[in-house]
């Protein structure tokens, strides 16, 4: 069985991503922030070397928002499309689990998110339903699947502290056998910006760049 791994992820435009960090970082540097973000959650991914690799993009890949991000080789990409954040993940999860593929989802705002934590997730999946690693603001960072029902997606409270919770909630009323890894540190709001590591804090001063497959472990 095939597994992939998606990232979901805006434009790194100035003022549109990462509004949250805006009063501490300004707009500039809060998109170059999202910017090397993405760069290592991409990087990460490919290095798990365990599954394809697709980038949820918000606007179309194809939009001018993308034009100065060019993707590491291996990297497909799809739209996340309209919709609430949970719509948007069940279509994408969807699409690939009516192919018979497992999933694992992913945002591209956590730095501890590593080639490691993704591993282990997907080996996982080979004896358990899903695969969540919680964030420590409630949400999680990473939700892995390999079967599909409506109730994970509709009417999660997203941005609160409950969405780990209703959503391991729901996946243990199904019945279903849940792999739950560390909470992890995700970075959206400015209190979380001391969670950044080191070398990331570093590159806060400094122009993103193309990823060629790695970087930077956390």
């Amino acid at each position: 069985m095939t597994l992939s791994i998606l990232v979901f992820a805006k434009a790194p435009v100035s003022g549109r991503v990462k509004t949250r960090l805006i009063p501490a970082l300004g707009a500039p540097g809060a998109a170059r922030l999202a910017r090397h973000l993405l760069d290592h959650t991409l990087a990460q991914s490919l290095a798990a070397g365990c599954a394809a690799v697709e980038l949820c993009a918000s606007p179309d890949f194809s939009a001018p928002d993308w034009a100065d991000v060019q993707l590491p080789r291996g990297v497909a990409t799809s739209a996340q499309g309209d919709g609430d954040l949970g719509a948007r993940l069940a279509r994408a999860a969807r699409r690939h689990l009516a192919q018979g593929a497992r999933v694992l989802l992913i945002g591209a705002d956590c730095p501890a998110l590593s080639a490691a934590h993704l591993q282990a997730a997907a080996a996982a999946l080979a004896d358990h339903d899903a695969a969540l690693y919680p964030a420590l603001d409630g949400g999680y960072t990473l939700l892995g699947l390999r079967a599909d029902h409506p109730s994970l997606f509709a009417e999660i409270p997203w941005s609160t502290s409950r969405v780990a919770a209703v959503t391991l909630a729901r996946m243990r009323t199904l019945g279903w056998r849940v792999w739950v890894g560390d909470a992890l540190s995700d970075i959206d709001a400015p209190p979380d910006l001391l969670q950044l590591p080191e070398w990331l804090r570093q590159t806060l001063d400094q122009p993103s760049h193309q990823v060629t497959g790695s970087a930077p472990r956390p």
